[in-house]
């Protein structure tokens, strides 16, 4: 069974490392904003192992319409864990407290590998394929909320 709990930004950077960026550092998986207090770090656990992750920072989109805008970042399973909806669980959890924070619009950079995953879960592309060096093709979406 999969439990959800908030966790710390350290807890995050084993998991950012091996699945996000595994040809780079662990120090390049401290994100700017991990410690900011809107912040918040979620963590799926399959018993007492940690097997999913996601990270919410409060950040305007410049692009997008709303008030009150999150994005996500470092989202990621662990391989042998992902038919187990760990990362939909993730999702659903922090969009309850995006909407008690009175989120109005949660957004991503996407990697195009998983931008199908993203839109089964409600959100919507906008804009072009970009390239972030050393990481990969993404393209931004996004979910209105409230």
């Amino acid at each position: 069974m999969i439990s959800i709990k908030t966790i710390t930004p350290e807890q995050t950077y084993p998991v950012r490392h091996k699945i996000l960026r595994p040809n780079q550092t662990i120090e390049d998986c401290r994100f700017p904003g991990d410690n900011d207090p809107d912040t918040f770090h979620l963590g799926a656990f399959f018993a007492d192992e940690l097997i999913s992750i996601a990270s919410f920072y409060k950040e305007k989109h410049p692009d997008l319409d709303g008030q009150v805008h999150y994005r996500l970042r470092g989202m990621a399973t662990l391989e042998n864990f992902r038919k187990e909806k760990a990362g939909s669980s993730l999702l659903s959890r922090g969009e309850e407290i995006l909407k008690q924070r009175k989120c109005d619009l949660w957004w991503c950079n996407a990697r195009t590998g998983v931008a199908g995953y993203y839109k089964k879960m409600g959100l919507q592309d906008y804009g072009e394929v970009f390239e972030l060096p050393g990481i990969g093709p993404h393209i931004v979406m996004y979910k209105k909320l409230l």
